[in-house]
This record gives structure tokens, sequence and C-alpha cells, in this order.
């Protein structure tokens, strides 16, 4: 058993349970702080976080159709439709033929759309760069840099 304290948010209360557990709640506490902090930080856009999903998506893949984009970023096609029509409306997205199926539609980024994406990318940067240099050690910076990608790993890691 190891006993685990969460800070100064509950400086009174403390959680007891297994090594294994222990280590999944210090995860998911860390990767749930680091991602309430770096929403902070987001510059107000008016695009919500699931648009800027979405662009960073079309951003690292390229365009594609409603059906991959939804499957990409495991969303239902009603909300899909929803967040398409209004980053359309923002003019951070287009639709066209596609060049491969001229009967396919697909999705792509705009010049808006990629600019919104670095504003976004930006604010969080302007916060991220300096704290990590002046919060972490070398060796701490070196650590988070193989977590990060152990992260992504596991974020594509599909069940069974």
């Amino acid at each position: 058993m190891r006993i685990i304290w969460p800070g100064k948010l509950r400086s009174n209360a403390y959680y007891m349970m297994g090594d294994s557990e222990a280590d999944i709640a210090a995860i998911l506490r860390g990767v749930l702080w680091l991602g309430r902090r770096l929403r902070t930080e987001r510059p107000p856009s008016g695009i919500s976080l699931s648009g800027i999903g979405l662009l960073s998506t079309l951003n690292r893949s390229g365009p594609m159709s409603a059906v991959c984009l939804a499957a990409e970023e495991g969303l239902q096609a009603q909300s899909l439709s929803r967040l398409i029509a209004s980053l359309e409306r923002a003019g951070c997205i287009e639709r066209q033929r596609s060049e491969i199926d001229r009967r396919e539609i697909v999705i792509g980024l705009t010049p808006r759309g990629r600019e919104a994406l670095a504003e976004d990318m930006r604010g969080r940067r302007f916060w991220l760069e300096p704290a990590m240099a002046q919060a972490l050690t070398e060796t701490e910076r070196a650590t988070l840099l193989q977590a990060a990608d152990a992260m992504l790993k596991l974020a594509r890691h599909k069940d069974g």
C-alpha cells in the first residue's frame, strides 16, 4: 500500500491504494492537471477544444472525408456535422470534391484554419516553454519528452 497525498488542493485528504492503482492515479492526476492548465492558457478565439482538435487532425493528416474525420476524432456523425458547420462558418475549413473520387466530398483546412490553430498553440507554448525551463531540471525535461511519446502511443492504442 502506498499513500498518495493530492497536494495543496485537499491537504488533509489521502488515498490508500495498491502500487499499480497509485501509479495510474498519479499519471491521471498529472495529465489532467497539466491539461487544465494548458486550457487556461488558450487565447479567446471562439473555437472550441473539439474544433481545435479537428483542425489539428486536418493539419497533420490533410484533407479527408467526414467519415474518416469522425473515426480519427472519435466523434459521432451528428456531433461532427455540428462541428464542421461551425468551423465552416468561421472560415477555418472548406469542403471540396476529392481528387481521387469526384463523388466524394473531403474536408480541408483553410489558411484561416491554419492561423487559428497556430494562434491556439502559440498561447499554450507561451506559457509551457518558460514554465518547463524554470520548474524542471534538464533530466525532468528529457523524461517529460519521453513520456509525451508514450502518451501519444497510448492515445492511439485501440482496444482488442
